[in-house]
């Protein structure tokens, strides 16, 4: 078996490359001009951090304990979170923007895909609109939702990647109260259980009202414009 110091010890001597790494994945979602456009950006806001060595030494052991074979040469193929971004946006729509920026700037050549892109959802509307995109879906029983990109550097010789997270503030707000609850160990309470899952009912109803109301806004402002053309 693998000795969780010793991999800690790997990780140590490697972060400054994915900090470097990640500065340059969220240089991109500060600077993409398609993200950021006023009145209203694209992106609401961001959270990155390099993975804390005893979180790392949580992972390892809960990995090891499930039989998962990792040791110092495949550390860095088995763990592809030691880097990690989020983007946060409003409402569900403007994820297509989101994604279209990230697969343009892997199409150009400046990053490339370790893994095809994973929405995890457990809402079949939410499934649909997710596979229109070409996304694989993964339906979440524990009502975790979140679209997850794995990128590096488009260089073959470099093991660093950085894990993107997409999700809307209301589905952070619900994700961000289950990993309180859950992480590192899931809680054993039957009563947090189904709290979580009503609250992932109401988030859901939430997502799709703040995607209304944006369409409500767009169609009132381009009826308001074609009136004005009149004037």
């Amino acid at each position: 078996m693998a000795d969780i110091d010793n991999l800690i010890e790997l990780y140590e001597q490697h972060k400054f490359m994915y900090g470097r790494f990640l500065d340059n994945v969220r240089s991109f979602f500060l600077h993409e001009p398609s993200l950021n456009q006023p009145p209203l950006p694209i992106i609401h806001s961001l959270k990155w951090r390099l993975k804390d060595p005893e979180h790392l030494r949580d992972k390892l052991q809960r990995k090891l304990d499930s039989g998962d074979e990792i040791n110092e040469q495949n550390l860095f193929e088995k763990i592809t979170d030691f880097a990690g971004i989020r983007v946060l946006h409003l409402y569900q729509n403007q994820f297509v923007y989101i994604h279209t920026a990230i697969m343009k700037f892997v199409e150009e050549g400046e990053w490339k895909l370790v893994e095809p892109p994973v929405a995890n959802t457990w809402d079949p509307e939410s499934k649909k609109f997710f596979e229109s995109l070409g996304l694989q879906c993964n339906v979440r029983d524990t009502y975790y939702t979140s679209i997850h990109y794995v990128v590096k550097p488009n260089n073959e010789r470099n093991h660093v990647c950085c894990e993107i997270q997409v999700r809307t503030l209301f589905e952070e707000i619900w994700g961000e109260i289950a990993h309180c609850i859950n992480y590192p160990h899931p809680t054993e309470s039957i009563a947090c259980k189904e709290q979580l899952r009503v609250l992932a009912k109401f988030i859901s109803t939430g997502t799709r009202l703040a995607d209304s109301i944006f369409k409500s806004l767009e169609e009132y402002n381009s009826r308001s414009d074609r009136e004005n053309v009149w004037v």
